[in-house]
């Protein structure tokens, strides 16, 4: 038996957002999008599921077509079993992380993020699987008092998610 690594660079479009999750059953394309779309009606977004046993197709979905190509492009390039990602516009994954998870399919998920963003890859005689993350970039260093006024502000003035 052999055991390799490999890093994959996910290609997340301008202005969005990628998740990257496990799921273990195709139904999950339909819930997932079913899910979405109750949650936010307005948000954008495109689905690829990595079947992993079967026919092993990458099974996708959405309603925007570029997301869709982006999210099929980054499972191919992912090429793991049982995992999906779901690219999105229009929303944020905070808005509907909790829904994600709540469907009965959706194992665990890996990264939510619009920051740049690696997969590390393990492969063995079997198939391949994520192993973790790499989300953005390393500290630079401790919030001060200006960057906690900032944070602060962010949360209310930009994002409305605190009032």
């Amino acid at each position: 038996m052999s055991l390799n690594f490999d890093v994959i660079k996910v290609d997340i479009p301008e202005n969005a957002n990628i998740i990257v999750g496990q799921s273990h059953f195709i139904k999950t394309v339909e819930d997932i999008y079913e899910t979405l779309v109750t949650t936010n009606p307005a948000i954008k977004f495109g689905l690829a599921f990595n079947e992993a046993s079967g026919p092993c197709l990458i099974r996708y979905d959405g309603n925007d077509d570029d997301l869709i190509k982006n999210a099929v492009k980054n499972a191919k390039k992912i090429a793991a079993g049982h995992i999906f990602v779901l690219v999105i516009k229009n929303g944020f994954p905070i808005s509907v992380m909790n829904s994600i998870q709540n469907v009965q399919e959706v194992v665990n998920i890996f990264a939510a993020t619009a920051n740049p963003l690696e997969l590390v890859i393990a492969e063995t005689d079997q198939g391949r699987g994520i192993m973790g993350v790499i989300d953005g970039f390393t500290p630079k260093g401790i919030e001060e008092e200006e960057d906690i006024q900032k944070r602060y502000d962010f949360l209310r003035k930009v994002t409305n998610y605190k009032r």
